[in-house]
């Protein structure tokens, strides 16, 4: 797997409604895959990214943007750097520690209903191919 070297900001998108100081840690569902208990914890580069992964997440909450903070080493993502895009344009990352809450973030960019409905279909799709897999 590749190093990651961004230094961010880093940002990770949920509806849980966390505090400054919160932990987030790997051992939940997958949000994409409900089936996988996660590994990782996985966080982006990209605020927008991050909304967009709040948008899709599971739960009734809100969709939230949390400025997070590694406290342990990350990686590059190996569910879309390189396998399914060359480098890590999405800037995305993952780490077996967990990401300490260091802000909300609210200036993000909201999906559209219609933009959302495609990302749940191809979400959708992706679980009934099964050679779609979540590297974890």
């Amino acid at each position: 797997m590749s190093e990651a070297v961004d230094e961010g900001p880093f940002y990770h998108g949920t509806k849980a409604d966390l505090q400054v100081g919160d932990l987030l840690t790997a051992g939940f569902r997958s949000n994409y895959r409900p089936e996988v208990v996660m590994n990782h914890i996985y966080f982006t580069a990209l605020r927008d990214g991050a909304g967009l992964a709040a948008e899709l997440a599971a739960g009734d909450g809100a969709p939230r943007v949390y400025r997070v903070e590694p406290t342990a080493e990350f990686e590059n993502d190996p569910n879309v750097t390189d396998k399914k895009f060359p480098g890590n344009p999405t800037r995305s990352y993952r780490s077996g520690g967990a990401l300490r809450i260091v802000g909300e973030v609210t200036d993000w960019v909201r999906q559209t209903p219609e933009a959302l409905q495609m990302w749940r279909d191809r979400l959708a799709a992706m679980r009934l191919d099964s050679r779609a897999e979540i590297i974890n």
